[in-house]
This record gives C-alpha cells, structure tokens and sequence, in this order.
C-alpha cells in the first residue's frame, strides 16, 4: 500500500493518506479568543481534507487538546456550527499545554477518503 504526503515539511506533514484513511497534523488556528482559533483551525481542517479528496463528512475521529477546560463551551458553539450533523465523529477533548501559550486549542483529525 502506497503512502501519500500533503504539504511535506521537514519536520512533519500536514496530512498523511495511508490506504483510504487521511491522517491530519495538529491544527491549530490564529485569533485572540478560542471562538477565533477553533474557526480558523477547522478552515485549515476543510483545507487539507480536500487535498486529501475527502471533506469533514468522512471524519472518523477528532481529538481535541484544550489549553483551558473552562472554554469547552466555547470551543463546543464553534465546533456544531461546523461538524456535519448526520456524520459526527467520535470524538475526545482534553486539557493539554499546547505548542506556545498563544495556542487555546488544536485539532487532531482522522478521515476516511
């Protein structure tokens, strides 16, 4: 089985498409509030998920790395105005120090094509 890399770094790929499952990078997004980061994140999730010739409605799991739990709400309002309804992944949040302090949340996708 052949393996397929989207937006090859040195340090890391953006996407990795093994068999007919796409394998995101962390995304994390720009902006003050969590509201800000999680619709900029998830813009970059539908992004790599086209490159990958899949969309959000073949998501089979997302994790999610809160740097505050207290902003679950939020992030939650930003999260089911995005997700297809008829096809919620599974899905897990933690509390988690993230890359830099500036980061209030991150995204860890897993798709099928």
């Amino acid at each position: 089985m052949t393996i397929k890399r989207i937006e090859n770094g040195k340090r890391m790929s953006q996407a990795v498409i093994h068999g007919n499952t796409v394998y995101l990078a962390g995304q994390v997004g720009e902006g003050a509030t969590v509201a800000d980061q999680c619709r900029s994140a998830l813009a970059e999730v539908d992004r790599l998920l086209a490159a990958a010739g899949t969309d959000k409605s073949k998501i089979l799991q997302t994790i999610i790395y809160l740097s505050d739990m207290s902003t679950f709400g939020e992030m939650n309002a930003v999260w089911e105005a995005w997700v297809d309804p008829n096809n919620t992944p599974a899905r897990a949040t933690s509390q988690a120090a993230l890359a830099t302090p500036d980061y209030k949340v991150e995204f860890i996708v897993t798709a099928a094509l």
